[in-house]
């Protein structure tokens, strides 16, 4: 267990690296040999020192090492192999994780000559014979041996120059020279070994019964003490071979080639045994997945069943389109003897891999009519396949954002380990196109392309999705208005047939910059338009006086975008108090607003005037007149009562020319005359300073956390952040500037909406003057802050919680 384990396959030692730990990283390969140097693995390197790298079952990576590799710590029939992995979450290999691991396996006893063919070179290995030396020999000068043999290495027992055999020429390399071209040579104290890169040049493609080898004939010279002497290296490997019919692989590897039995005239087969991921299998093994291996004359033949046990699937792309290749990783180890070498051993490992199939994919349109839920299940796909973006309205969003559109999207993985891909979109969703079937029906059409990677190939593809529900929701907008003192409010609930009306008051398009220019509350959530006008507003009709109030109306219409024909007409009409028009201040200013009534159409609101006709208005707009004085000018008489002083006046408005108006508000302000008021008073030596009102500029935080420790906040990645229905919220306002001890921080109102618009509607209150909601069900929860390493100022925080809740009108959901 862990992230990497260790097996001992005959001559190969195989550490597999753990998909769940190592996926998604950048990793680097070095061997460390004897001396602890690290030695960092390339194509050629790997190649030339017998080591491989690769990838099975999908994403699991494995690195293989030959016994003789070039920092095999060889002691008898033991060798170690020693490898370090540095793991990265980024290209540049910053803040890598580095893992050692160490394994040793026995390998014995070895046979005359060993031949590999592994996937990314061949390797041959023979026993080195030692003549018998002459007990007397006595070299006539230390330097002879230099002398005779200037190019040979310097060394006991090491290997001087390799013969390669071709057709039209022998070619001699020195060891260094050989080393350079990516040949990997090496000696131990009883076997010479040869290795060669498949792209190496001196390789030879032989024919034998119709397969391909690539093969190499060469002679090795080494030195031996005094004497130098030679090997035949020869090796050869199959290329092809495979052949693919009725749903069956056939891999036929012809016996006793040329190039490997050169000077032999007798062969005996000794063994012949296959496997699977280097795993040698049994007969019955074999049988029961209808493996057959079959040993003739002249070649050993196996067939395999495509989609047998052994193998598996694996995605691939051709032309873009989808489709699937069977892979397995086979071996053979074929062995015989011969009137030459005695015993061959020679181990074949052959990763096969079918012919591309497209696949059909299946998109299936399950769609919940009753939720206005698109739901479309896309599969089936392998488990190498990860949905990484999705193209909306010709824009393309990673999957995690996906979600900001209104895309949720999620995986269902079946027992057999392939999975499909849901996609859940709101029939309300921009990106969903609405169409008039007829006058009740609409058609929604789900368009939308989803691209995905395969690992680890890390080839791309793409499935467009189209799929259309019709659904009987044809909605017209409607409204609902009300007062709230200072503004007439209308909140329009949005149909599905509206989407391009819009809104005009009178003949004047309603905008946002609009709306903005006259301090106007324009809001727009997609599913509700909210609109807020303040009573004194130059687009409010005023209709009559009263002792109740002032009659108010504001209309709207909504316009068809393209004609701007009139398509729904909403009006909301309030009556409020008359104390909004008038202020009566202690110091006896009194500031009043008179306006303009709809029956008297001529009225200029700048010829207003109180009863001295020369106090005109200080602000005038086309509906309104504001007057600022004193209760002692402007004409205002004056009255007592036995606890009130009492001044009014009128607003008058007179026709050029005509001394009786035809306009008049009066307008009356009282005054306390004696009050009484208890006061306590405690003298103190030394009073504590009083708190003055003050201006500055504060940095405050609203967060909220995961849990009631307070410990984890959500990120920003996070969002948003689903909840269920009286589950907790938990919120943490905190003062961060400025960092003064003698502040405290303290929560005065607290509200809810369905957007992000505070100003929006509807708002649900949390906290009111500082305290919980006395009509809320499951009311607001304090708790207390404590010090911390986190927090050095208690009193600069306030927490909270908050069951969580929806807004319902009626018994309907309201949702942004």
């Amino acid at each position: 267990t862990g992230p990497m384990i260790s097996e001992c396959l005959g001559n190969l030692l195989r550490i597999t690296l753990s998909a769940e730990y190592f996926e998604d990283k950048y990793l680097s390969f070095s061997v460390i040999d004897q001396s602890g140097i690290a030695w960092e693995l390339d194509e050629a390197m790997a190649s030339q020192c017998g080591y491989t790298v690769t990838y099975s079952n999908w994403r699991n990576i494995e690195f293989r090492a030959s016994a003789l590799s070039c920092h095999s710590h060889l002691e008898k029939d033991m060798f170690t192999v020693t490898i370090q992995i540095k793991a990265s979450h980024t290209p540049d290999m910053k803040n890598t994780a580095t893992h050692l691991k160490s394994a040793s396996c026995r390998y014995g006893p070895w046979s005359p000559r060993e031949l590999v063919c592994e996937s990314n070179y061949m390797e041959v290995s023979v026993r080195r014979e030692v003549p018998q030396t002459v007990k007397d020999f006595i070299q006539d000068e230390p330097d002879d041996w230099t002398l005779a043999f200037p190019e040979a290495k310097a060394g006991e027992a090491s290997v001087w120059q390799i013969v390669f055999h071709q057709p039209e020429e022998k070619k001699a390399l020195l060891v260094s020279d050989a080393w350079s071209a990516g040949y990997g040579l090496n000696t131990t104290d009883t076997r010479v070994l040869l290795r060669i890169p498949y792209t190496a040049v001196q390789i030879q493609l032989v024919k034998a019964q119709g397969i391909t080898f690539s093969a190499v004939r060469s002679s090795t010279f080494y030195k031996q003490r005094w004497m130098i002497l030679m090997v035949d290296t020869a090796v050869a490997c199959p290329v092809d071979g495979v052949d693919y019919t009725n749903k069956t692989i056939i891999w036929t590897v012809p016996k006793y080639i040329q190039p490997l039995s050169a000077g032999a005239t007798s062969f005996k087969d000794v063994l012949v045994e296959a496997g699977v991921d280097l795993q040698k299998l049994s007969a019955k093994e074999m049988a029961s997945r209808k493996y057959v291996l079959s040993n003739d004359l002249n070649a050993i033949t196996m067939k395999i069943p495509i989609g047998a046990e052994g193998g598996y699937y694996k995605t691939s792309v051709s032309s873009g389109q989808h489709g699937t290749k069977y892979t397995i990783n086979l071996f053979l180890e074929h062995q015989w003897e011969d009137n030459k070498w005695g015993l061959t051993k020679h181990t074949i490992i052959k990763e096969i891999e079918t012919p591309f199939e497209q696949v059909e994919l299946a998109i299936i349109n399950n769609s919940n009519l009753s939720a206005r839920l698109m739901n479309v299940t896309v599969g089936t796909f392998l488990p190498d396949v990860e949905l990484v973006n999705l193209t909306i309205d010709g824009a393309t969003v990673a999957v995690p954002e996906a979600v900001q559109h209104g895309y949720l999207t999620y995986e269902i993985r079946y027992a057999n380990g392939s999975k499909a891909y849901v996609i859940k979109v709101p029939f309300d969703a921009p990106s969903i196109k609405k169409e008039y079937m007829r006058a009740d029906m609409r058609a929604h059409t789900l368009n939308v392309t989803l691209a995905f990677i395969i690992h680890p190939t890390s080839e791309t593809f793409t499935v467009p999705v189209i799929t259309v529900s019709t659904v009987k929701d044809a909605v017209l907008p409607s409204a609902r208005g009300f007062c709230d003192g200072r503004n007439l409010r209308l909140i329009i609930t949005r149909g599905n047939v509206d989407q391009n009306w819009l809104p005009f008051i009178s003949d004047w398009h309603l905008t946002p910059e609009a709306a903005q220019k006259y301090n106007y509350s324009l809001r727009d959530n997609g599913t509700h338009l909210a609109i807020s006008v303040p009573f004194l507003s130059s687009h409010v009709n005023y209709e009559d006086f009263h002792t109740s109030g002032i009659k108010a109306s504001l209309h709207l219409t909504l316009k068809d975008g393209i004609t701007l024909a009139n398509r729904r007409n909403f009006s909301i009409s309030c009556r409020l108090s008359p104390s909004e028009l008038i202020q009566c201040l202690p110091n006896g200013t009194v500031v009043i607003t008179t306006v303009k009534l709809v029956g008297i159409a001529d009225l200029d609101t700048s010829l207003l005037v109180l009863r001295d006709r020369q106090c005109k208005p200080s602000l005038v707009t086309e509906k309104t007149a504001t007057f600022k004085f004193n209760v002692n000018t402007c004409g205002t008489s004056r009255k007592f009562n036995s606890t009130t002083m009492i001044y009014e006046n009128d607003v008058l408005y007179f026709r050029p020319g005509n001394d009786t108006p035809v306009y008049q508000l009066k307008f009356v302000c009282s005054y306390a005359i004696k009050q009484t008021v208890d006061i306590r008073y405690e003298s103190k030596k030394n009073p504590p300073p009083s708190i003055k009102p003050g201006f500055g500029s504060l940095a405050l935080s609203l967060k909220l956390f995961k849990e009631k420790s307070y410990s984890d906040p959500y990120q920003e990645s996070e969002y948003p952040v689903v909840k269920y229905l009286r589950e907790s919220l938990y919120f943490e306002v905190e003062l961060l500037q400025p960092e003064d001890a003698r502040l405290e921080l303290n929560l005065d109102d607290c509200w809810a909406t369905n957007s992000r618009s505070q100003d929006s509607l509807p708002q649900w209150p949390i906290l009111i003057n500082g305290c919980e909601n006395s009509e809320d069900s499951y009311r607001t929860v304090f708790h207390e802050v404590n010090y911390s390493i986190r927090v050095k100022f208690p009193q600069h925080l306030k927490r909270f919680e908050v069951r969580m809740f929806t807004f319902v009108q009626g018994t309907t959901l309201l949702q942004e």
